[in-house]
């Protein structure tokens, strides 16, 4: 998973936003920066790049994640951990950081009262998290195409996770109960470029849950093969661009 992930879904759905995180992250001018759920390290090599001078550490809860991030990023510290009980003293970081994973955390006022901890008292938690699915080209025309292969039982994963955390009020509020208050949120709408439509229907195919939720597919091969189709078809040959919409949220102790 970690080397599909990297190869097709990094550079067409995650590099724009990496880049647009370390930019604001640079503003705050942090000396030491945690990041969580860092994957393949997207996110961590436009942080160091962005702010050379500080210190970052990179964790994620999956071991092979850690593994491929530390061989292509070994300017960061790497830290198998979970987000939900996080391996840092109290008031370590002046940022912690996170890009598109805060949906995947089982429960999220956990996570966040553990980024509370260990944030310095004027340390900020810089996130982002997907808009629905309808706002995200490649994301939108994946689980059309999946829908039009399987009808009535094509895995709702995009929908139901990484589109699934959409609604403003419920983001403050989780943050809220783990002692953090949002001092900024921001939609922001980029374009993303695919090596081809084939290439991003393979990263969703295989580098992420849908390749699992596939598997119990009597004729998962072929159910692949109509998904790259669609997608192309959707999409266009050569190298495909879409629009994606994401929100930007900023949070610090509550004052």
């Amino acid at each position: 998973m970690p080397e599909a992930y990297e190869r097709h879904l990094v550079p067409a759905l995650f590099r724009p936003f990496a880049a647009d995180l370390a930019a604001r992250a640079a503003v705050l001018r942090p000396r030491t920066v945690l990041e969580l759920a860092a994957g393949t390290g997207a996110l961590t090599s436009a942080l160091l790049t962005a702010v050379p001078t500080a210190s970052v550490v990179a964790s994620d809860l999956n071991e092979a994640m850690v593994a491929a991030g530390s061989a292509r990023e070994p300017r960061a510290a790497w830290r198998q951990a979970d987000a939900q009980r996080l391996p840092f003293a109290d008031g370590s970081f002046d940022l912690v950081v996170c890009q598109f994973g805060v949906m995947f955390f089982p429960d999220r006022p956990a996570a966040y009262g553990e980024v509370r901890r260990v944030l310095a008292p004027q340390g900020r938690f810089l996130f982002n998290s997907w808009g629905p699915l309808a706002a995200h080209g490649f994301g939108a025309a994946f689980q059309d195409a999946l829908e039009q292969a399987v009808p009535g039982a094509a895995p709702a994963f995009l929908r139901d996770v990484p589109h699934g955390y959409t609604d403003r009020a419920q983001v403050a509020s989780d943050l809220a109960a783990a002692g953090l208050d949002l001092a900024a949120v921001e939609d922001v709408t980029l374009c993303g470029v695919g090596e081809s439509a084939a290439s991003v229907a393979t990263g969703f195919l295989t580098g992420t849950p849908v390749s699992a939720a596939l598997e119990a597919h009597q004729d998962a091969p072929a159910v692949r093969s109509a998904v790259v189709r669609s997608m192309t078809e959707s999409l266009g040959p050569g190298a495909v661009t879409a629009a994606m919409t994401a929100t930007v949220y900023t949070a610090q102790h509550r004052t």
